[in-house]
């Protein structure tokens, strides 16, 4: 069995976007004196829930995808979705680092909106095709 080394290059990328994430919270929180809550401050809430998304997500993405490159079942195809999921996630916490994208304003800026939303889709998407194909892989085997 070989060492799944696109798993752990994208798990390596996610942890360090992840903190990234993380830290903006930290900092933001510090600066604006809010320990606990949001305190209506919706670029805090950017911030929390693109960290948040991105918790949610990735564990799992990440814990299939290992299996997957393990499985050896998928051959190229592990690249493929590691690489379409990165780029969701990079999509998707840049549409939040500006009010246009999180809030939908369609007047404003249609860059952020769009990263949001590309990155929200190709995450559903890229998790649902996967696992579909990994599923159907294990069944056929």
């Amino acid at each position: 069995m070989e060492f799944p080394y696109i798993s752990a290059a994208l798990g390596a990328f996610l942890l360090f976007l992840q903190q990234l994430l993380m830290l903006s919270v930290g900092f933001h929180r510090t600066k604006v004196k809010v320990g606990i809550g949001l305190a209506g401050d919706s670029a805090l809430e950017r911030k929390v829930r693109r960290h948040g998304n991105l918790a949610e997500n990735a564990a799992i993405f990440l814990s299939v995808l290992v299996l997957m490159e393990l499985s050896g079942l998928a051959g190229g195809a592990v690249a493929y979705f590691a690489g379409v999921f990165a780029f969701a996630r990079i999509c998707h916490a840049v549409g939040f680092m500006h009010e246009d994208g999180s809030h939908a304003n369609l007047d404003g800026n249609k860059f952020f909106l769009v990263a949001r939303v590309l990155g929200a889709t190709l995450t559903g998407w890229t998790g649902l095709v996967m696992g579909v194909y990994f599923g159907y892989l294990i069944l056929v085997r």
